[in-house]
């Protein structure tokens, strides 16, 4: 089973993105910072990462970062979702994948994710 690590301190907004992904058959992980998603990432071997932007502790810019400096994980799609930042990480191609704005829309998360993991 394909596993997605989602990572975002809104506990309400990983739970929905969770339920539709669990929904279509993945298994997911979740961490509600970008410290804790790289914990995750210790233990865990997803196959896609999906990140908020704004975080405490670790935001997703710093978060997607640590994730490509990382041997292990360099590799891995990474979807940023974001409000206000997303221009921030539609200039920022070398660490995300996609970026999709917030409020979003489960239909296009799910095919994002879909997409990214048929092109691996």
């Amino acid at each position: 089973m394909t596993t997605i690590l989602v990572v975002d301190d809104e506990y309400l907004i990983a739970d929905i993105i969770s339920f539709a992904l669990e929904d279509e058959g993945f298994m997911v992980v979740k961490a509600s910072n970008g410290r804790k998603g790289l914990e995750v990432l210790e233990r865990e071997r997803p196959a896609l990462i999906v990140t908020d932007f704004m975080m405490p502790v670790m935001d997703g810019l710093e978060f997607a970062t640590a994730v490509r400096a990382l041997s292990s994980t360099h590799h891995l799609p990474i979807i940023l979702m974001s409000g206000a930042q997303a221009h921030i990480g539609m200039q920022r191609s070398d660490l995300f994948d996609a970026v999709l704005p917030k409020p979003f829309d489960i239909e296009s998360i799910i095919a994002e994710v879909k997409k990214l993991l048929a092109s691996e």
